[in-house]
């Protein structure tokens, strides 16, 4: 429909030019008209071009909404819903790494900024975890004795029940004693939530509820390995 006006335009134009006996006459007059017509063609080809960017846009939009996927039980779900909990997982499991890390691998140098950074992703629960543990002394003794804490792997399992999000996460981490090094497996519960995005203290957007250290137990060195 823009493309037709804009030839109806030129059409015009050039229907006008035709009349004049002496087209070289006034020179002036041309040059007018022929920025008029170079700028309502420019002005029809992005008219044009916006509303077909547009069209493509809010079709891609309905298809995303009308595609469907077959859940393990049977269930049909959409797939827009589909995609986003993907994106969900992904976060989730980055977001938990990252918090596992900064709380767990700890050594003398480095247990202040990584603690700080921790807090960051956690709510008062995990703050109430830290407060418990300088508490206990355990920061202390990292200092006194020169303590190295290095986290060995982090596996993190994720379930949704009605919207809400549940973690079970299992860390391996190894304390360097200088001439006897231990392996420990913990494992922690919590909940996650979304909040908004803080770069770069909170890059995910997700805030971990509920933190809860439920078991740890020292592993044999050769097992482990």
């Amino acid at each position: 429909m823009v493309l037709l006006i804009s030839f109806y335009i030129i059409y015009l134009v050039i229907k006008n030019s035709s009349k004049m006996k002496t087209p070289y006459k006034n020179i002036y007059n041309v040059l007018k008209l022929n920025r008029f017509i170079v700028l309502a063609v420019v002005i029809c080809s992005l008219l044009s071009s916006s509303f077909s960017l547009l069209m493509v846009y809010n079709m891609n939009k309905t298809t995303l909404n009308s595609v469907f996927a077959i859940n393990t039980d049977g269930s049909i779900i959409p797939l827009k819903l589909v995609t986003q909990k993907e994106n969900f997982r992904v976060e989730a499991l980055a977001h938990l790494e990252l918090f596992h890390t900064y709380f767990y691998n700890i050594d003398a140098s480095n247990y202040e900024r990584n603690l700080e950074k921790a807090l960051w992703l956690g709510n008062s629960s995990v703050d109430n975890l830290y407060r418990q543990k300088k508490a206990d002394g355990v920061y202390n003794r990292l200092l006194q004795y020169s303590l190295v804490q290095k986290v060995l792997s982090i596996d993190s399992k994720i379930s949704e029940n009605n919207g809400e999000y549940t973690f079970t996460t299992t860390t391996i981490f190894e304390i360097n004693r200088g001439s006897i090094i231990d392996t420990y497996e913990l494992v922690s519960t919590g909940n996650l939530i979304m909040v908004d995005r803080n770069f770069p203290n909170n890059p995910h957007g997700l805030l971990i509820t509920d933190y809860f250290e439920k078991s740890l137990k020292k592993l044999n060195n050769e097992n482990f390995i």
